[in-house]
Parts: structure tokens; sequence; C-alpha cells
């Protein structure tokens, strides 16, 4: 069988009653007395296999053998069987047996703790897979959106001298004879990029030092940045809502078979991809939360988890929430003119549970109220010196935000737990494997 042409299940599929050649791993098998049936899979899909014992005794004996991730290669003529898995058998002509596996160390009902720990081999799951190939969908996405729109991609050090995000997030790193943090954000670095450049992204790592054991965080993620000379809150705000919408408008494109194998309401992510998104103030939020539903938010609190929920299930669509309180900002988020204790900020909060997706704002001028509140957080203003140096060469307006990637193929996948949306997932008790 070395120099048959292979195809993929999936482009088997696509081709009916045909003599086909195969390869890929058991994924399910069942054997009796006189028929041995094989659900083989690839990259593209599963399709079940058939070896007859009275028709090809020899490779009914091989088959036998097989066991869970054995690798093979079959060929064999493929034809309709509705009763088959994906409605497509193929009757086993030959078989080449590649490797025969151990005895698979998943079986069906396993914890959660315990896929983790397998990770390296959980990844072959339908779900995983399916997850992956809507993940790539969204970063490819991201991509194209900002390449089409005028935006260069820009790359910022993961090695940084300070934090951006709170100090009590970073990551400390040995670096030679001195001590530096990973990257919590690409965005101070993308501040002067945009004196070069005006429109800029990037996609890459993030690391956040957050002792949290929640559903909804990673100690290392992907984050799809952007940052725009002249750009102010609302125009920043209106790219965030085409970027979102043209992700969902792929996702729907490339990844129906993935969406339909993970249970997704695909209606529902139709009129998310065709929706208006709301803009709604941080005081309009608490109005809506303690009026409609009694939470009692008091003006000053940043938004849980369960607030932000309630205001996006409120408009059913993602909804941007804009002016939060400055007294709980970042250091490089501006205070609105019309109210200083206002910021210049947003989120994005996806329906569903799924919460806040997006967080931008435009960026500071004064440099310094940046100093004062630097200095407020316990850092030295010193190590700021080069980003205030942007100031003082030709200030323009500007603005810029955070796409976490993993929320969005949470919130698109309709999965319940971030660690699912990232191939290997870091968190406050997972290094490994």
């Amino acid at each position: 069988m070395r120099n048959l042409k292979y195809t993929t299940i999936d482009e088997a599929l696509q081709k009916g009653t045909v003599k086909v050649n195969l390869r890929g791993w058991i994924y399910r098998e069942r054997k009796s007395n006189k028929f041995i049936f094989i659900v083989l899979r690839d990259e593209s899909d599963i399709i079940q296999c058939v070896v007859s014992k009275a028709k090809n005794p020899e490779i009914f004996e091989m088959a036998e053998k097989l066991t869970i991730e054995s690798s093979v290669k079959v060929s064999g003529e493929l034809k309709k069987d509705d009763r088959a898995p994906t409605g497509y058998e193929v009757s086993v002509s030959d078989l080449e047996i590649i490797q025969i596996a151990e005895p698979f160390p998943i079986t069906e009902h396993q914890s959660p703790e315990l896929l983790y720990d397998n990770r390296h081999l959980w990844l072959r799951s339908r779900k995983l897979n399916a997850i992956l190939k809507v993940r790539h969908t969204i970063v490819g996405a991201i991509h194209e959106f900002f390449r089409s729109n005028g935006f260069y991609e820009f790359d910022a050090p993961i090695f940084q001298p300070s934090q951006s995000e709170g100090g009590a997030t970073l990551f400390e790193v040995k670096y030679f004879n001195d001590i530096i943090y990973l990257s919590q954000t690409w965005q101070l670095y993308a501040e002067a990029g945009i004196f070069s450049l005006g429109k800029i992204y990037n996609m890459g790592p993030t690391f956040r030092a957050e002792k949290s054991k929640t559903s909804r965080h990673l100690s290392e993620f992907w984050m799809a940045e952007m940052e725009a000379a002249w750009m102010q809150l609302d125009e920043v705000t209106d790219v965030a809502k085409d970027e979102i919408r043209f992700i969902v408008k792929q996702v729907l494109q490339h990844n129906r078979k993935e969406l339909e194998i993970l249970e997704r309401d695909i209606k529902l992510l139709e009129h998310y991809a065709e929706a208006e998104y709301p803009t709604i103030k941080y005081s309009e939020a608490l109005e809506i939360l303690n009026s409609k539903y009694n939470m009692n938010v008091p003006w000053g609190k940043d938004l849980r988890t369960i607030e932000e929920a309630k205001i996006a299930d409120h408009f059913k669509v993602p909804v941007v929430v804009t002016h939060y309180p400055i007294e709980i900002m970042g250091f490089y988020k501006p205070p609105s003119n019309d109210n200083p204790k206002e910021a210049l900020c947003f989120d994005m909060l996806a329906p569903e549970g799924y919460c806040e997706i997006v967080g931008g704002s435009e960026r500071s001028l004064l440099i310094d109220d940046m100093m004062r509140r630097i200095e407020s957080d316990g850092e030295n203003p010193e190590n700021y010196e080069w980003y205030f140096e942007l100031r003082r060469y030709g200030s323009v307006p500007h603005s810029g935000y955070g796409v976490g990637v993993e929320r969005v193929v949470m919130w698109l996948c309709g999965i319940d737990n971030i660690k699912d949306a990232i191939p290997f997932p870091r968190t406050l008790t997972r290094k490994t494997p």
C-alpha cells in the first residue's frame, strides 16, 4: 500500500461510491465472529470501515489485533449507509497496520482533571479537534480583518522591564544578572509603534499571574491587540464591534461541521453576526442592574462576572460598556473631559454568560496624572520615562484594545471552561503536560 494515493476522510465522503485509500487512527472498534467494525478517524472526520471474515479472512485476523488509537492504512469500496456514524461505510479490501497502540488511558466518563493530565492524548478527541479548528478560523479572521483594514502587524517584546496591568499579576523572570517580567500586554510598545505606522495590530502570548481558579482565567493566554493614532473612543469601539462580527461570520462560513459536533446553536451565532451591538455607559449599566434586577451595585465598584452576564443577557447580543470609574482603571486610561471621575475606556461583554471578551480605551496624554497614578500603585514613574517621551514628541490622540482569543473561542464554541479553548492550558494549579 506504499505507492497508493491517499485522501482524507472528508475528501472521501464528498466522492460518494468509489474506491478509497485512507489512513488514520482507530477511534472506536467493535468485533464479532463474522465482522469487525472500525471507526477510523483522521484530522478531517470519522468513517466506519467493515472487515468481513468470509470475504477477507487474513485481513480479519489482522484486524482482530487492533486497539483504540492504533494507526492503520485501509483501502476499500466506499458506499452510502445511513446506519454508519457519518452516513458512509468502507468495505475493507486491504489493511496495513502501522502501529498497535497500547491500552489507551482515556476511556468514557473520565474526570476533567484526568483529561487535563492526559491533554497530549485528549487533543485527539472530536471535541478538542472541533474547538481547535474553530480557534484556527478565529486567529486567521483576526489577521484578515486588520490587514484588510490597513493595519500593520507589529511585534513587541515578551520580556518587559515593568508592569502595565498591575504588579500583583507579574511573572518574574531571571534575565542574566537582572529581573525582568513576562508581558502582560503589547500595548505600551504599540503606543510607540503608531507614531511610525499609524494603525497596527498584534497576536501574541500574554502572561498574568492571577491567583484565580475560575473557569474564565488562564495564566498564559493569547491576546489580539490593536492601536491606532488619531482614534477616539467612539471610533475604537466601532472597530471592535466590526471585528467581532467579522470573526463570527468567518466561523459560520468555515466551521459549521465543527459547530454541529459541539452542539452549538448556529441560529444564535447567525444573529450575533448580523446584529447591532449597543453601547452604554457604566452608569447606565448600573441603572439597569439596580432598577430592573435589584442588584444594588454602588457607583465606583467594578462589575463582577454575575453583573456583566446580567447586562449582556439583558441585550441578548454583545454590548459595549464605556466610561468606567477612573479609580479602578489602569494609569494609561484618561479621564473624561465631561466627568473626570469617568475614564475613556470600554469593555465588550458577550451574552450567554461569557462576559468580557474585549477591553480597551483611549490613551492618556496627561503625564502628571499618569505619574501620580503609577506612584499610587507603588510603582516608580522613572521606569516609564521612555513611555512619557511618547507624549513629549508629537503627541496625538490614540486608542486601542485587546481581544482575549480564548474567551472568544470559548463563547463561539459554547464551552464552559476556558482551559478547553487552548491546546495546553496553564493555570494557577496546572503547568503540565
